[in-house]
């Protein structure tokens, strides 16, 4: 629909209301070499008032979540939730996942307890843990080796548990040369070491020293490098790289808790399944998906599109029947047709990702459009929620509580896409997408704002005053 439209975007200067909303001065606030791609759009007329490299690919990010919830709340609907069944197989018992990314320990708890109450307090066979609703990556194509160990990159494994993530904490508040005290949860299942020292500034600068996290599949991590005397410690979340083990060794714990003995091993088995006893169920989508949406959260975002896959396509789900289902789904219940974009995952996690600003606009545009869907106010609120609660950009008025939108970064991405309601209270579709940006340190220590908060200021302000 949109795309139609490109040959009859208004000009700019053919519009008289719109003089004083000068794009190009915004623009000018971006560092040298930056790539920005812009388009506005009037929802009333569906006509574009604004394009700038509209058609230019660039990659999602997490902008790219707005595709996957579409996709979600349209075809799974609003009543679905996640299941994980305990079942039982003759003296066996199976803990059957299927992507929740919800699940916590006490939800295992609370299973174990219902095998209790029917009269199980010795395991004589196995307890097999069945992962097979997903397979392939756990992580996308195009996803950093560096970034693996970030709770943002969680891994998407139907066996999820705990979010597969923890936390720590990294205490500095001692002598120069003292090596820093790493503290982890003493639940956690994990082993973890440190050789991090604490140094000057003028040490971390000429040894050019950092933190260097390391970590492998019996999920151990170890840090090592520097880090400059903090009066408060360092707060960490690391990802878990083994959610098989990492699962196996929560599981152990929770059945000691409940009395429950083990005769067998806890084994993983992708295939086995038995008689369903008891079941916990996820919140509704309509709840995943404001968390999803509000909190950019990537593990949602890639566990959903792999159920979407797995469903439409009636085998286990993956990366690719996952983007596969979202893409036809859309095509088919919103006549969206998005077979020039390249998607690798749900989350836009992957530098892989590309799309235009268009595409992501007629998604913007048929959640603008059908607002009973629910997913305007799922978004985060400029000044006020979400990840938009702290953007330097729009944290004051007037762009305060007066835009929402889907934030979507990465290394030298900065991206936007959805609502501003201008002054004279008629609303704006916008989608930014700007890549290959890179200040100086000379550009970053001229204002206390950095050159892409300036440039969204201004440009969404001079949008919100003169529209």
């Amino acid at each position: 629909m949109l795309k139609r439209l490109i040959c009859s975007a208004l000009l700019l200067t053919s519009m008289p209301s719109f003089a004083a909303f000068a794009p190009q001065q915004a623009l000018k606030q971006l560092p040298t070499g930056s790539d920005a791609s812009l388009l506005v759009v009037n929802p009333a007329t569906n006509k574009i008032i604004y394009q700038h490299q509209a058609s230019h690919l660039q990659a999602p990010a997490s902008t790219q979540k707005l595709l996957t919830a579409l996709a979600a709340k349209l075809y799974l609907g609003n009543d679905f939730r996640f299941s994980t069944n305990l079942e039982t197989q003759g003296n066996n018992v199976i803990l059957d996942f299927n992507g929740d990314p919800t699940l916590e320990s006490s939800d295992i708890a609370n299973l174990l307890r219902q095998l209790k109450q029917q009269g199980v307090s010795t395991i004589k066979g196995n307890l097999y843990l069945n992962g097979g609703h997903f397979t392939g990556f756990e992580h996308a194509v195009g996803s950093p080796w560096d970034m693996l160990t970030q709770c943002y990159s969680a891994p998407s494994s139907s066996i999820t548990l705990e979010h597969n993530c923890f936390e720590g904490a990294l205490y500095s508040n001692m002598a120069f040369g003292a090596k820093t005290r790493l503290h982890i949860p003493n639940h956690q299942p994990v082993t973890a070491t440190n050789d991090a020292i604490v140094v000057t500034k003028a040490q971390q600068k000429d040894q050019y020293c950092e933190l260097s996290l390391q970590a492998n599949d019996n999920n151990s991590y170890h840090i090592t490098g520097c880090i400059q005397p903090k009066k408060d410690p360092l707060a960490l979340r690391f990802a878990v790289q083994n959610t098989t083990l990492y699962s196996t060794a929560i599981i152990k714990q929770e059945l000691k808790r409940a009395g429950i003995r083990l005769d067998g091993k806890i084994l993983r088995n992708d295939t086995i399944n038995g008689k369903i006893i008891a079941t916990h169920q996820s919140a509704p989508l309509t709840t995943l998906l404001y968390i999803m949406l509000k909190r950019s959260d990537n593990l949602f975002a890639d566990n959903l599109a792999k159920t979407m896959g797995a469903k439409y396509f009636n085998q286990a789900g993956n990366y690719a029947n996952g983007v596969a289902a979202i893409k036809a789904i859309l095509k088919q219940k919103a006549n969206i047709d998005l077979s020039n974009t390249i998607m690798v995952d749900g989350s836009g996690l992957s530098r892989n990702n590309r799309l235009n600003t268009h595409d992501l606009m007629e998604v913007l545009t048929y959640i603008y459009h059908h607002p009973k869907l629910g997913l305007i106010t799922d978004l985060p609120v400029a000044g006020k929620s979400g990840t938009l609660q702290y953007r330097k950009s729009v944290l004051n008025a007037p762009l305060k509580d007066h835009m929402i939108a889907k934030t979507g970064s990465l290394f030298g991405t900065y991206n936007l896409a959805g609502i501003l309601k201008t002054k004279s209270g008629e609303p704006l579709l916008f989608v930014q997408l700007v890549t290959n940006y890179y200040p100086t340190k000379a550009e970053l220590n001229a204002d206390p704002l950095p050159p892409i908060n300036q440039f969204e200021k201004q440009y969404y302000t001079s949008l919100y005053n003169n529209y």
